[in-house]
């Protein structure tokens, strides 16, 4: 290997499988000079990577910029094809710590993190004071193209995105998930019956709701409505709740203990993500038609029979044979029921859609 001319990573040095591999910092400055990428069109089974989704990279930019003090990107995974020599460090006799050493004309193929790589260099464009700072690279050597498929499988293989739920449970930056989960903690109805990690329940389960879904109903709420204090938002928020819980029998039920929340999930629809989203919705035309009574007009709610028995009026609006379902046209449909309930007047949209239904197009 010629010392003349190379890369010198400061590393450390591990072993898998009976492979050495190396882990480095490398400053963001370089990551757009180390990792070119191949912008040949190769068929997939003569490439090492995922091709590059371009629509991912200013999302994740955007990530990076409106977060300067707080982002959080893992480590760059990276096969070497090129001459590489690791010197371990004279210093404590910790032959694990040291400087690799790549030759100049070596090929660093990205196995996973192309999409951070191509976001930080974007990011770099619009704040240069990034550039300073570094990311963790775990290098491979290269042994084919075999290999590096395989390493890409495997990195892969179990990665599992989480739930929605946990998703909105641990993010400290979206003020609304902040403020969905103040109100369960406060709110008498949803305390204890939330599903805080799960987008799903079990037939057994104990709660009745998931975060996700209110959540989502609670964005439908408040969309274009005056502006507002944050104590305010939180104030709203949790009167509609419990107004809306008021009127909802099934829920009380669930709370005193005489019903189950299996029970309810079961022979009704109104604890399942599509009413709470109708609601919300529904809800959202309420307080801007009616600001100062909105609370009263909530009464209403309780004309309307939410069980699924009641197959006249939910089967191909919120149910498909017999089944919840959230597809297509189905939220606008159960928002209509619930409009009609409380006396709003159906959107353009909205009365083409219920027009539709009722000529059975949707059957």
């Amino acid at each position: 290997m010629d010392e003349t001319f190379e890369y010198v990573f400061p590393a450390i040095r591990g072993v898998q499988a009976g492979r050495e591999y190396y882990v480095s910092m490398c400053p963001l400055k370089l990551l757009p000079k180390l990792f070119i990428f191949n912008e040949e069109e190769l068929a997939p089974e003569f490439r090492a990577q995922r091709r590059l989704n371009r629509a991912r990279i200013p999302r994740m930019a955007r990530y990076v910029l409106e977060n300067l003090e707080s982002y959080a990107f893992s480590a760059i995974t990276a096969s070497i094809d090129g001459d590489t020599r690791f010197e371990p460090s004279t210093n404590g006799g910790h032959d694990a710590l040291g400087k690799l050493h790549v030759g100049m004309t070596a090929r660093f193929v990205i196995n996973d993190g192309q999409h951070r790589r191509a976001a930080i260099e974007r990011a770099m464009t619009e704040e240069p004071a990034l550039s300073d700072e570094a990311i963790a690279v775990v290098f491979y050597r290269d042994q084919g193209l075999e290999r590096c498929q395989q390493l890409f499988a495997d990195l892969n293989r179990y990665a599992i995105r989480p739930t929605k739920s946990l998703g909105l449970l641990y993010d400290h930056r979206d003020w609304l998930a902040q403020m969905v989960k103040d109100v369960v903690l406060e709110n008498d109805l949803f305390r204890d019956l939330v599903e805080m990690e799960k987008s799903t329940l079990s037939l057994r389960s104990r709660k009745l709701f998931t975060l996700s879904a209110l959540y989502g109903a609670t964005a439908s709420l408040l969309v274009n409505l005056p502006d507002r204090s944050s104590d305010d938002w939180t104030d709203l928020v949790n009167r509609f709740w419990s107004r809306v819980a008021d009127e909802v029998p099934e829920w009380r039920l669930v709370r005193a203990r005489k019903m189950s929340a299996a029970e309810v999930r079961r022979d009704f629809i109104v604890s399942h993500g599509i009413a709470l989203q109708s609601i919300g919705r529904a809800g959202n035309a309420l307080i801007r038609k009616h600001p100062s009574d909105w609370e009263t007009m909530l009464r209403s709610l309780r004309s309307i029979d939410w069980s699924r028995s009641n197959a006249r009026l939910w089967e191909g609006r919120a149910m498909s044979g017999g089944r919840v379902s959230k597809a297509g046209n189905n939220i606008t449909l159960t928002t209509n029921v619930v409009k009609e309930a409380l006396g709003i007047d159906l959107t353009p949209e909205e009365l083409r859609v219920e027009e539709a239904y009722k000529r059975g197009e949707f059957n």
